[in-house]
């Protein structure tokens, strides 16, 4: 680290100013996607690094996931693939719904949530999109209107919606922020989907509600408490569950796609300086 002009990271990678330090002739930052939330932005400020995120790719990968996860649960695929596979066919018992006609909820409408809402609106749900008070700008608003997507508050997205899909970034004001309080109040029937950060959902509150609630009628989740080798999620037991290994942004397209926009970006950032200070690739 300590001879790298750039550095490129995930956006779950903690980059402290201890991080930063290591680097003395470091000049630039390239986040390989959208969240900061682990990133010491005042450090990068006060020395004057040169900072660029790359969300797109990702945004596009993490959208389509939820959007799978949205289809394979109103279909009941999990199910019917397991019954089939013990050779029970089960299509006169069978039972799975629509998502034209729904209702969609986005918690955090942003680069990701609004590619959410999109899909849904061009689906026919009926889209409802909420961001942070200090993200809002009616600028922002115009452009989420222009995707199908109507802003309106925490609440009414959590009543109305038949699924709700998670799109904010972890912090104080989001940590356990769909809690058994807020599950107890979600419309009965609905689904929940989690492509956030594990500590959105409580998990706990979330199992109970599924085992013994009236509310959701299933889950998915790409994102958990306890990653890794060897772990084992309480929800894994529940046939009403998609659980899947943090895969949201891991396309083929996707990261090919990041590739050629970090040559860009040191090519972005080459051009501002003087010649002899570029840096070799």
């Amino acid at each position: 680290m300590h001879d790298r002009e750039i550095l490129l990271f995930r956006s779950g990678v903690k980059i402290s100013e201890r991080v930063m330090e290591a680097g003395p002739i470091l000049k630039f930052l390239i986040c390989a996607g959208s969240g900061l939330e682990n990133f010491d932005v005042s450090y990068k400020t006060k020395r004057g690094l040169l900072l660029k995120c790359i969300p797109e790719p990702d945004a596009k990968a993490v959208a389509e996931l939820s959007f799978a996860f949205m289809l394979a649960l109103s279909r009941n695929l999990p199910y019917a693939d397991n019954k089939w596979r013990q050779g029970h066919w089960i299509k006169g018992e069978f039972k799975s719904y629509l998502l034209r006609g729904k209702v969609l909820g986005v918690l955090g409408a942003g680069n990701i949530g609004s590619l959410v809402g999109q899909m849904g609106s061009f689906w026919g749900m009926t889209v409802f999109g909420a961001v942070a008070q200090e993200e809002y700008t009616p600028e922002k608003e115009a452009d989420l209107i222009s995707k199908g997507i109507r802003l309106t508050t925490f609440e009414e997205i959590i009543r109305n919606a038949d699924y709700l899909s998670i799109h904010v970034p972890l912090n104080d004001s989001t940590m356990n922020l769909i809690n058994k309080k807020v599950m107890q109040i979600m419309k009965p029937g609905s689904y929940l989907i989690n492509l956030a950060s594990a500590g959105v959902v409580n998990e706990k509150d979330l199992f109970e509600e599924l085992t013994k609630g009236t509310r959701l009628k299933g889950a998915a989740l790409d994102v958990h408490e306890n990653e890794g080798e060897g772990k084992i999620s309480p929800l894994a037991s529940l046939p009403n569950v998609i659980l899947t290994p943090h895969i949201g942004a891991q396309t083929v397209d996707s990261q090919k796609e990041i590739g050629e926009r970090v040559l860009e970006a040191v090519d972005f950032f080459n051009a501002q300086l003087d010649p002899q200070e570029k840096v070799a690739m």
